[in-house]
């Protein structure tokens, strides 16, 4: 879990358009004050500062590579609270999750997944990753500061809910969360609320439902990463 929380770290904040914003959220995520990452990485408090503020140019691979290694390093030292946490959530929560070497257009991940767009007015983004979450584990489990860790190095991926039935409480969660999705993806909904719908519109996230078999889909995201 360590090697996969730190490359999804990593590149989370490669792949963010603003990797300062970015690395202050997991630094807080860690509970790691910026004096005690700097002192750990070797460098001034002020440079973290100036990175998070946006004041510094965007961090290259080296920098990226030392700051996660310190937070890991740091977190290491407190018994892997953060690490075990995100693993406890993983397990819990996530059914499946991957990302995709190349950006999958929408209509193709669409396609793949035999979807269909209930808000047909929202614009579609390119889906780089997925994550199959199971809701009412996810409702029961989860607090909005733990929505984050279903997201893997980017936000720009699908969330695909299972064991939904009206699809409200997702889309209230993710509305209430400062990261959104490339897509919501609703497995099988009983009856999808036109709250829900509304919420996805106001977000700019297309809503999806599909009526494939979990252990189907599953197979179909993979050939999808696969055919990249």
């Amino acid at each position: 879990m360590t090697d996969s929380l730190r490359e999804r770290i990593a590149g989370e904040i490669a792949l963010s358009n603003d990797p300062g914003k970015t690395m202050r959220k997991w630094r807080e995520e860690f509970s790691v004050s910026q004096s005690e990452l700097a002192s750990t990485m070797g460098i001034s408090p002020s440079v973290i500062s100036d990175y998070e503020s946006g004041r510094r140019m965007s961090p290259g691979v080296g920098v990226v590579r030392k700051m996660v290694d310190s937070l890991m390093e740091i977190d290491k030292g407190r018994g892997h609270p953060t690490a075990s946490k995100f693993k406890a959530v993983r397990d819990e929560c996530i059914i499946s999750m991957e990302e995709f070497e190349q950006g999958i257009p929408f209509a193709e991940f669409i396609g793949a997944i035999g979807g269909k767009v209930l808000n047909p007015d929202t614009d579609g983004r390119t889906i780089y990753g997925y994550t199959v979450v199971n809701s009412v584990k996810a409702i029961m489990s989860l607090n909005s500061a733990d929505y984050l860790k279903i997201y893997g190095w980017s936000t720009e991926r699908a969330l695909i809910f299972t064991d939904v039935y009206f699809g409200r409480s997702p889309m209230v969660a993710i509305r209430a969360h400062p990261l959104t999705p490339a897509m919501v993806v609703y497995l099988k909904p009983e009856n999808v609320d036109p709250l829900a719908i509304k919420l996805a519109k106001l977000e700019g996230i297309p809503l999806v439902s599909t009526n494939a078999e979990l252990n189907d889909l599953i197979t179909k995201l993979k050939e999808l990463k696969e055919g990249k």
